[in-house]
């Protein structure tokens, strides 16, 4: 039975990540992966949908030539073409990961894996034994009972980015980032919309001023919004999904052509050997400490298998923690209120920190302040005049609380409120950062100029 210091369950963003930082922290280290190194995120998650959007987006642009003074005459799209670039970009990433693990001499372990007692590994079959065992077993889309998928007409997001052909409609049940996602993609080439969201707002984690925002933006391209809605049942019939939509105890029917269910994960947890070895799991998560130690020791869990956003960065955070930690180095705990959330629909959406609403219900006394990209004067030059940058204070100290964006490019922009945050910067200290102009993210100066009432441009 061949030893290591750490084997890694899993080779997502979470998993390939530890690895790596393992093996660059001295350990003998093994990757165990089912599928496609890379896991989701960049098979089926972050990166191909960013290339779908891309795709989109390009489309946008050539459809508006004449806003810019430009001419493109007869601009079709190719479906499939669309698809298979979206595939490639996964492979090539994919091909990227396999690349880090040879670079950095991690084993690649293919195949099932399931965790045994002694900290042993299972493979297909095969054992191997390890000092540390890292579980890193993401997540897939979550199924209901009232939507049941058949991964042709009701379909989870593998299924939506690999379509053998357009539909002409589509129901979208969810409206957070991956429902949001798809919503703007199939609208932009020409695929009638319909988003069902359950509670009040659409992307409903979000500050409401962006989630307003957005509707308004969504609802002008002609995506039909049902918010307050719940799905209570779908029927198929041979080119059709009805789906009964309830509101306000009022029931009334939705046809498409296909439906996607966008409402959440579900961990992966099951089948991996949690309950041989004694692993405690609540409410479909594995319970860890702060440094990520399940309840057995030498067993350790990270990324959607616990609790905390589902998000890539914050998997690869975790498992970077948890190897340092094992290695004996003076590490501090992530703080979970400060990590960034994107969306990549157009407009773009990032946050991070407390919405308005979540700051006042804490009991802080706020200023908040507000620039809108239509009197930024790169924005008016890009033709990306949408959105707005919002960002709240708390009045006594000046702790940056809160920072909202939606507009073009704003995911690129919250990096600088994240590091403002971490460092415990006051509004002050940001307002005399001298922000480049023209620029989308000198709107964040702007922003904060207004909330101290200093602002120039408004």
């Amino acid at each position: 039975m061949i030893n290591y210091d750490i084997i890694v369950v899993g080779s997502g963003p979470g998993g390939y990540v530890t690895a790596i930082r393992s093996s660059q922290l001295g350990f003998k280290t093994a990757i165990v992966e089912k599928e496609s190194l890379g896991g989701v995120c960049l098979n089926w998650g972050c990166i191909p949908t960013k290339a779908l959007l891309k795709s989109a987006q390009v489309f946008e642009y050539l459809n508006h030539a004449e806003d810019y003074g430009l001419n493109a005459e007869n601009v079709s799209k190719d479906f499939n073409k669309i698809i298979e670039r979206s595939r490639n970009v996964a492979k090539g990433m994919s091909k990227g990961v396999n690349f880090l693990m040879k670079k950095n001499k991690i084993d690649v372990l293919t195949g099932y894996g399931k965790i045994k007692k002694d900290k042993i590994v299972s493979v297909d079959g095969n054992d191997y034994k390890a000092s540390h065992v890292i579980i890193a077993t993401g997540s897939r889309s979550r199924t209901i009972d009232s939507i049941p998928q058949d991964g042709n007409q009701i379909i989870g997001y593998r299924e939506a980015m690999t379509l053998k052909k357009q539909p002409k409609s589509i129901t979208i049940v969810g409206s957070g980032a991956i429902g949001i996602e798809f919503a703007y993609f199939y609208n932009s080439i020409g695929t009638n919309v319909n988003i069902v969201e359950y509670m009040p707002n659409i992307v409903p984690l979000e500050d409401e001023d962006v989630s307003k925002e957005l509707a308004k933006s969504f609802k002008k391209k002609g995506i039909n919004i049902l918010t307050s809605s719940e799905v209570i049942s779908v029927k198929k019939t041979k080119n059709k999904v009805i789906a009964t939509i309830k509101k306000n105890d009022e029931e009334t029917n939705l046809e498409s052509e296909i439906l996607l269910s966008a409402v959440g994960i579900k961990s992966n947890i099951e089948n991996i050997g949690l309950e041989d070895v004694g692993i405690a799991v609540d409410n479909d998560k594995i319970i860890v400490d702060k440094y990520y130690n399940t309840n057995i020791p030498g067993y350790y869990a990270i990324g959607d298998v616990v609790s905390g956003p589902a998000l890539a960065h914050v998997a690869s955070a975790e498992g970077i923690l948890c190897v340092e930690k094992i290695a004996g180095h003076n590490v501090s705990p992530i703080n979970y209120g400060n990590i960034p959330g994107c969306t990549y629909c157009s407009p773009e959406i990032s946050s991070v920190g407390l919405t308005e609403k979540q700051a006042i219900e804490k009991g802080y006394k706020i200023k908040v302040g507000k620039f809108p990209f239509s009197a930024s004067g790169k924005a008016s030059a890009s033709g990306a005049k949408e959105g707005f940058v919002k960002v709240i204070f708390d009045e006594k100290y000046g702790e940056w609380l809160g920072c909202h964006m939606i507009g073009a490019g704003v995911t690129d922009m919250i990096a600088e409120a994240v590091l403002g945050r971490k460092l415990e910067t006051t509004g002050t200290e940001v307002l005399k950062a001298i922000h480049p102009h023209p620029t989308m993210s000198e709107a964040v100066m702007e922003a904060v100029a207004a909330a101290y009432d200093e602002v120039i441009h408004l």
